[in-house]
């Protein structure tokens, strides 16, 4: 018996890793959709009837940049919790000094 967690190799863990990764993505698309809208709601507001390439830019400005974190921060998360980083090795202990 071996006290390794699993890891993505495991096609059932890999499955569960996954579709909580999709899941997270989810609801990050539901911020960043709630984002965009205030913050067109708050562009409105203030400055009154917006450009259409202003809302365009502010769209995919602010959309864009949630989802990139979202999903950046939501690999380094799947890495950590699928015990992929624990599997790394680190070599350079090993080259003569």
């Amino acid at each position: 018996m071996t006290d390794e967690k699993p890891d993505l190799s495991d096609p059932d863990y890999a499955r569960f890793a996954w579709a909580r990764y999709r899941r997270l993505m989810a609801w990050m698309a539901l911020v960043a959709v709630l984002s965009v809208i205030a913050a067109i709601a708050y562009l409105h507001a203030v400055h009154g009837p917006i450009p259409i390439h202003m809302l365009i830019a502010t769209i995919l400005g602010i959309g864009l940049s949630v989802m990139l974190g979202a999903g950046l921060m939501g690999l380094v998360f799947l890495s950590s919790g699928t015990g992929h980083d624990e599997r790394i090795q680190d070599h350079s202990e090993d080259e003569p000094r």
